[in-house]
């Protein structure tokens, strides 16, 4: 039967309880075992097996019923235990009930006699005190004061107690008769409560809170006990404030500065907020006061540590740049000198000394200008916040002259001298030009230049006579920027120039306008005239992406004022023949194809002239007349017509001379 218990081991499952009880039997599993299988000791086993399962279960139904029994019996036991301690409870609950009653009658007794005692003894307490405060008094009247508590500085709270009700009493006293002692007693008075708040101070910077509150109860009962509070209120601040800035003003400029500007900045809000309370008739003027006692020490010398750390950030700015670029810079001149070499730059266009290579590079960084235009935007807010305002033009007026030195001077400037170096000469091959570069960037930097002005500093100055002086100083840098930025581009413009005068010396042959097979022509144009146009268009777009506004059209026109020039002298240095001259034609119509990109009506113009003025090459000897005289010819110098029918092949046999004589 222990076999059997274990098979009804939780969890239990009918089926693996049939399989393990066939396993068990003797020839009984499902595939025999070591004995074949017989189907009569299974069912055996089985019968077996239920009479015991049956057998099994009377005796637990047994032991259950005995359970149940005594249960019911242990129940039955535990109820009148329960009766018992309820019954018992009551008995205790009304003796509780009785001694209650007991000890408020007793309460009421003692509370009736200490009514009587107390009674008896407040006149005894006020007649003592009266008796105390009457020789304290006459201490007073004889004028020395020999009572410790007075002079021992630890009963300083006992003393204050006393002279406090002493000075009400001497309210009361006729000024006639009391004077000399009222007055003795009004010093005491006012001595007192300047050691109480001295105390109250001293207490406060050392952090004892506990020592604190006493003396503030004590002072409760003074008329100084407002100023109590003022101190209190300005001793916080102040440590509050000198806690931020101290640790950083000589560590951390940067964070020093954003420190102040934000406390001043909270402290000023809070002060605006504090005006909707009734604070007194003058309370802007006891609020300013108070800020500025807190402040005053750090907002004198503000300007001073912003324009130190704005020289500072501005140059580790700069530094880090060109040391990421690998570049030393170089030494610009300044002065008489200076101002000499760049009068004959000028007038003669060329650069003094030989180019240098940048590879590329503009030296000029958007990165670089928004780090500066940032520290001095975040300078200018710190200034208008931060600064008096009898002193904030003149203070945004410093400012701004650091952001012309390190941003247009010594980075853009900079880079104008670097790019004005690189530009080739003129007749240079190969030539790659990087200023339009320079000047696209430039362009960019100037618009966020101008915006900072305009938003951020001139708020700042527009009501003050300095504003007068940064306009000067922002047109005067502006102009000598775009002296050089043009010298620049003229330049430029002349390499360019110079760069289309290299492609014709090389690629046009003379015989290209005097075939020897005149009959053979089988091109449209020239190879020179091929590898102008490509280049010119290149050029043509280079400009308009570096470009803005109204520089384009004033750049391309002079481009395209030198580019037609360039082609005019380069014809006449050719002998026409009637095909070489169809085909300068065909190549003057592709030069005027290419003219159209720069979308300026005087360079196609005079492309449509020196077009016009081919046709003199081919025209019949009889039609010369009739062509000068027409529409685009007429109005020209004979002289230039007669220049370019000099260059026929056939001038001299044609006699074509007789015609313009």
């Amino acid at each position: 039967m222990a076999t059997t218990a274990q098979l009804f081991e939780e969890p239990f499952d009918a089926d693996e309880y049939i399989e393990r009880l066939a396993w068990r039997t003797p020839g009984g599993g499902s595939k025999g075992g070591a004995e074949a299988f017989d189907p009569k000791k299974l069912l055996e086993e089985f019968v077996n097996h239920i009479e015991e399962l049956k057998q099994l279960d009377e005796r637990i139904q047994r032991k259950v019923e005995k359970l149940e029994q005594q249960c019911h019996r242990e129940a039955k036991e535990f109820a009148h235990k329960v009766q018992d301690l309820q019954r018992s409870n009551q008995v205790a609950f009304q003796h509780f009930q009785e001694l209650d009653e007991h000890i408020s009658y007793v309460a009421t007794k003692v509370c009736h006699l200490g009514d009587q005692l107390e009674g008896v003894n407040t006149p005894r307490q006020r007649a003592v005190e009266a008796q105390r405060l009457m020789t304290y008094f006459n201490e007073f009247l004889d004028g020395e004061l020999r009572s410790d508590v007075f002079n021992n500085p630890d009963k300083i709270k006992e003393a204050a107690d006393i002279i406090q009700k002493l000075h009400l009493i001497a309210q009361e006293l006729p000024f006639d008769r009391f004077s000399d002692v009222k007055a003795k007693i009004a010093s005491k008075y006012h001595d007192l409560e300047r050691q109480l708040i001295q105390e109250f101070t001293a207490a406060q910077r050392r952090g004892e809170i506990g020592r604190m509150r006493e003396l503030a109860a004590v002072l409760l009962h003074f008329k100084g006990y407002a100023h109590c509070v003022d101190v209190y209120i300005k001793q916080c601040q102040e440590a509050h404030v000198k806690e931020r800035l101290e640790e950083t003003r000589h560590s951390d400029v940067e964070q020093y500065l954003k420190n102040l500007y934000d406390l001043y900045s909270r402290t000023t809000a809070l002060a605006a907020k504090l005006t909707d309370f009734n604070l007194g008739s003058d309370k802007h003027t006891f609020l300013s006061k108070l800020i500025k006692n807190i402040f005053s020490c750090y907002l004198e010398s503000y300007i001073d540590m912003e324009r130190q750390y704005l020289q500072n950030r501005s140059g580790l700015i700069l530094q880090r740049y060109y040391d990421s670029k690998n570049h030393q810079k170089r030494p610009v001149g300044t002065g008489s000198m200076q101002e000499l070499k760049e009068r004959i730059r000028q007038r003669t266009n060329r650069p003094l000394g030989s180019s240098i290579d940048t590879h590329g590079e503009t030296f000029l960084s958007q990165e670089v200008v928004v780090n500066l235009l940032q520290e001095t935007r975040h300078a200018f807010e710190r200034c208008n916040k931060l600064s008096d305002p009898a002193d904030l033009p003149k203070n945004a007026f410093s400012i701004f002259l650091l952001l012309v030195e390190y941003l247009c001077v010594d980075h853009i400037d900079y880079a104008l001298e670097i790019g004005l170096s690189a530009i080739p000469s003129p007749d240079a091959k190969n030539a790659n030009l990087y200023f339009l570069d320079v000047v696209q960037q430039a362009n960019t930097i100037f618009h966020l230049f101008d915006k900072q002005f305009n938003d951020h500093l001139m708020p700042l100055i527009s009501s003050s006579p300095k504003l007068t002086e940064c306009l000067h100083k922002k047109k005067e840098v502006i102009e000598q920027m775009e002296v050089k930025l043009d010298t620049g581009i003229d330049r430029t413009l002349n390499c360019m120039i110079g760069q289309m005068k290299h492609i014709l010396v090389t690629e046009q042959k003379k015989t290209d306008f005097k075939p020897e097979d005149e009959n053979n022509v089988m091109i449209q144009y020239t190879t020179a005239c091929s590898k102008v146009c490509a280049y010119v268009s290149k050029q043509v777009e280079r400009v308009r992406r570096s470009m803005d506004g109204k520089n384009v059209d004033t750049v391309l026109t002079e481009l395209g004022v030198r580019f037609h020039r360039l082609i005019h002298e380069h014809l006449q240095q050719f002998s026409y023949s009637s095909m070489g001259g169809m085909l300068a034609i065909c190549d003057v119509a592709e030069y005027r194809r290419s003219a159209k990109d720069f979308r300026v009506p005087l360079v196609l113009q005079l492309f449509d002239t020196l077009h016009a003025l081919c046709n003199l090459l081919v025209v019949a000897p009889d039609n010369l007349k009739q062509v000068c005289s027409g529409e685009q010819l007429t109005n020209l110098d004979r002289n230039l017509l007669h220049a370019f029918v000099q260059l026929r092949v056939d001038y001299r046999s044609a006699r074509l001379g007789r015609h313009f004589s």
